[in-house]
C-alpha cells in the first residue's frame, strides 16, 4: 500500500509540474534572450503590413477598411491588382506596387480565405518531406503557387525594374498563407534573378506577417538575410508543427486541435525536432513583438525582439486565448506601428542623453 501511494504522489508531482511549465509559459518566453531591433531594421514592417491589407480593398480610391491613419500610398503607383477570379485558384489574390518613395517594387499577397475552396486545395497539396528543393525541403502547394505567381508577372517585374534604373529593391511581402508563397518566391528569385534582369541577392527581401512553416531549417536559417518574419506575441500559425493542412481543415475546432498539438510536442525531445530534416519551420530572420507578460492584465507598450535562431525556433505552442486573435493583418499592423514608434521614442530619449550637458 505504501509503495503505490509513494508511485501515485510521483506521478501527480510530475505531472502538476508539467501541467504548471504548460500553463505559466508565454509567448514572450521564446525570444526572452533576443536583443532588441532597431527602428531602421523594422521600420518597413508597418508600411508592408498595411500594403498587405490594401489586397482586401475592391477600389483604393474609396477605400471600406482603412487602417489606423490610412493606408499611405498612392493609388497612382498600384501597377495591377489581380483577384480571385484572375489567378484561377493557382495563388491568393495579390497587389503589385512600385513605390518611389522608397524605391521598392512590391508584391503583396493576401492571406487565407475562409470561404475560398482553391486556398485548402493549395494547403492541402503537401506531405512531410514530399518536395525537396534548393538542398531542403518546402511545401509543395506553396511552391507551386510561387511558381505559378512568377511565371505569370516575370515580364511585368522585370519591365518594372528596368524603367526605375535597376536599382529598387524588389519586395515580396504576405500574410499567413500568403506568406509561404512570399518566402519561397523570394528564394527561387534569389535563385534565377537573371529572369528579371539579373536582380542580385542584395536587392531582394520578403517580409513574411503570421508566416507559415514552409521551409526546412537549413532553407529558413540559409535565407535569413532575405526573408523577414514578424510574428506578435501568441501567434498559432508559426509555433504549430502539424502540417498546414490539418490546421485549416480543423480551423473551427483549432483551440482543441492547439490543445492536442500542445501536449504532444511536450514530450518530443528538442534534439529529435532538430534532426529530422524534412520538419518545416518559419523562415529567416525572426522579429517577435511582444506586448504582454505573464499575470498581468492589459498589454503594454510593445517591443520587437530580433534573432535568426536555430534551437528553440518558435517550437511550442502557447495556451493563451489570444493564440489566433494575434495572427490577424489587422492587429499585427497595428502593434508594429506601435512598436516602431516606442522604439524611435526611445532612441530619441538615448540620444539626447547621450549629449554632454554643458556647465
Amino acid at each position: 500500500m505504501s509503495v503505490s501511494c509513494g508511485v501515485e504522489c510521483v506521478v501527480i508531482l510530475g505531472f502538476s509540474r508539467w501541467l504548471w511549465k504548460r500553463c505559466t509559459y508565454v509567448g514572450s518566453d521564446d525570444s526572452a534572450t533576443w536583443p532588441p531591433a532597431t527602428p531602421d531594421e523594422f521600420e518597413p514592417v508597418p508600411r508592408v503590413c498595411r500594403l498587405i491589407l490594401a489586397v482586401y480593398e475592391p477600389d483604393l480610391r474609396h477605400p471600406k477598411y482603412l487602417p489606423a491613419g490610412g493606408y499611405r500610398l498612392d493609388p497612382d503607383w498600384v501597377v495591377k491588382r489581380v483577384t480571385y477570379e484572375q489567378t484561377l485558384g493557382h495563388a491568393p489574390p495579390y497587389l503589385i506596387y512600385v513605390d518611389h518613395d522608397h524605391r521598392e517594387i512590391v508584391v503583396a499577397i493576401r492571406g487565407l480565405n475562409l470561404a475560398k475552396e482553391s486556398d485548402y486545395e493549395l494547403l492541402l497539396d503537401n506531405r512531410l518531406g514530399q518536395q525537396m528543393f534548393d538542398g531542403g525541403y518546402v511545401h509543395r502547394g506553396l511552391l507551386k503557387s510561387a511558381i505559378w505567381l512568377l511565371n505569370e508577372e516575370s515580364e511585368t517585374l522585370k519591365r518594372l525594374w528596368v524603367e526605375n534604373g535597376s536599382n529598387y529593391d524588389l519586395v515580396f511581402a504576405g500574410h499567413s498563407l500568403g506568406s509561404g508563397v512570399a518566402s519561397i518566391l523570394a528564394v527561387i528569385v534569389v535563385n534565377h534573378g537573371d529572369q528579371l534582369g539579373g536582380v542580385p541577392r542584395s536587392k531582394v527581401r520578403c517580409y513574411a506577417v503570421a508566416p507559415a512553416r514552409c521551409m526546412s531549417l537549413n532553407l529558413a536559417v540559409k535565407y535569413a538575410d532575405v526573408i523577414h518574419s514578424i510574428i506578435l506575441q501568441d501567434d498559432f500559425l508559426p509555433r504549430t508543427p502539424t502540417p498546414l493542412e490539418d490546421i485549416f481543415k480543423s480551423i473551427f475546432c483549432l483551440p482543441c486541435l492547439l490543445f492536442a498539438v500542445c501536449l504532444r510536442d511536450t514530450f518530443i525531445p528538442e534534439g529529435r525536432k532538430l534532426r529530422d530534416p524534412r520538419r518545416l519551420y518559419a523562415p529567416g530572420r525572426m522579429y517577435h513583438i511582444v506586448e504582454r507578460k505573464f499575470c498581468r492584465c492589459g498589454r503594454y507598450p510593445p517591443e520587437v525582439r530580433t534573432a535568426i535562431p536555430v534551437d528553440g525556433r518558435f517550437e511550442h505552442i502557447v495556451l493563451s486565448c489570444n493564440a489566433t486573435s494575434d495572427h490577424g493583418i489587422i492587429w499585427i499592423e497595428r502593434e508594429a506601428e506601435k512598436a516602431l514608434q516606442v522604439s524611435e521614442a526611445d532612441l530619441v530619449f538615448l540620444w539626447f542623453t547621450a549629449i554632454p550637458k554643458l556647465p
